[in-house]
């Protein structure tokens, strides 16, 4: 089982959205999904349960709960974590512990950038990552690439020593989708092709790990 932990110490930056496409992408592409609601709102879990009649069905387990991990099946093949909005480093460690890669989701502004330093800073010293068993990537969200402030954050975040392994797009197709349990990879026009291909680097490095 690969688990893939979606966290932030800043809460609305988009952590609940990525979580679900992630496990969505994974039913999608016929692996077993569970998908760990750490989060005390359920949101996963709502998404979840929104999606329960179609084939690509996804799992929910309650993550508040300290043995979740007994819950999750042994054929599982992909586990997504939606952490708790405002996690530090301390309240994660069960997370860490298991994760075999964690995506922090960062918006294009300086407050956000300036609320995800320490978070970061304190991640550096977690031994998983110090060693390399768990990598972290940071996901550019919400991003209006045509702004200035949208590119200068980008650039911003290249300079951390964290890799930035996707730029997604500001949309509110993803306040739609979430809202119906779907994602953008349950469809397949022209409009959705253009925003999926925001995501294959983040597939790409996934995949690698």
């Amino acid at each position: 089982m690969k688990t893939v932990l979606v966290a932030s110490s800043k809460g609305g930056v988009g952590k609940t959205t990525i979580a679900t496409h992630l496990a969505a992408h994974a039913a999608l592409d016929g692996q077993r999904t569970v998908l760990i609601d750490a989060d005390p709102q359920g949101s996963s879990t709502r998404w979840a349960q929104r999606r329960a009649d179609l084939e690509a069905a996804v799992l929910p387990l309650d993550g508040t709960r300290r043995t979740w991990a007994k819950h999750v099946p042994e054929d599982t093949q992909r586990a997504v974590v939606d952490a708790p909005a405002g996690a530090t480093v301390d309240s994660l460690e069960s997370f860490l512990e298991t994760a075999d890669a964690l995506v922090v989701p960062v918006l294009p502004s300086t407050l956000d950038i300036d609320a995800t330093v320490p978070f970061l800073n304190a991640l550096a010293k977690h031994p998983r990552v110090r060693r390399g068993q768990l990598r972290v990537g940071l996901v550019g969200n919400r991003l209006k690439p045509w702004t200035n402030a949208s590119q200068q954050a980008v650039e911003l975040l290249k300079q951390w020593p964290y890799p930035v392994v996707a730029e997604l797009r500001d949309s509110q197709a993803y306040v739609m989708l979430v809202g119906l349990g779907r994602s953008l990879f349950d469809y397949h026009s022209q409009q959705v092709r253009d925003h999926q291909e925001d995501w294959a680097s983040l597939m790409k490095w996934l995949k690698k790990g």
